[in-house]
């Protein structure tokens, strides 16, 4: 079970120059690869012409994120990716995708300004963007009737739940992702159903 954690309300961009290169940051919530693989092909739609297009994620809580990566697209090993990744575990933030978008200047930055102007527009987005807690979750699996998969559904819709996986065989196996909030809810609800559940732990 998990426990809550700012994640970014949504999405933001902010520009910042150094030494005539432009650094275009975005900022978004993400919950899985897909994600970031949809964000990052979006930005090189946007900027067909940039020189790079640098980005690092971290999905989960903050401090035992689930998942982590960055990428330099280019620029020298480590002068990118890493201190937008770096500023992000500092922010505290989960479930975030930050993306800077360079368009060279001129004039060469070296790798410690490199560092320096990543760090710094990474930073400038994530000052600058709304906060929102994720709630902590707990997951279900649940087994019923065919006649029950409807009511499920409704319950979910009206208490934050969420039908990650389904399978029908004799019987309805659902996987039900809610928030830890509802849990009680949630017990009463199967039973009154008559649906055999069990939360992971």
């Amino acid at each position: 079970m998990s426990k809550d954690y700012p994640i970014p309300a949504g999405y933001l961009e902010r520009e910042t120059e150094v030494k005539k290169s432009r650094f275009i940051a975005r900022v978004y919530p993400v919950s899985d690869r897909d994600d970031v693989r949809t964000y990052v092909d979006q930005a090189h739609l946007d900027y067909p012409d940039a020189r790079h297009v640098c980005w690092g994620y971290q999905i989960g809580r903050p401090g035992s994120a689930a998942e982590a990566a960055m990428n330099d697209d280019g620029e020298p090993s480590g002068t990118a990716g890493k201190p937008i990744l770096g500023v992000i575990q500092h922010k505290d933030m989960g479930d975030v995708l930050v993306i800077v978008i360079r368009y060279f200047g001129g004039i060469k930055l070296g790798a410690g300004g490199l560092v320096r102007a990543y760090a710094g527009a990474a930073e400038s987005v994530l000052s600058a963007v709304d906060r929102v807690v994720q709630q902590a979750r707990v997951q279900a699996t649940v087994q019923f009737g065919f006649a029950d998969e409807q009511p499920l559904r409704h319950w979910c819709d009206g208490h934050e739940g969420r039908i990650d996986a389904i399978s029908y065989t004799t019987r309805v196996t659902a996987s039900v992702s809610l928030p830890v909030a509802q849990q009680q809810d949630f017990s009463a609800f199967c039973e009154s159903q008559k649906m055999d559940y069990r939360f992971e732990t």
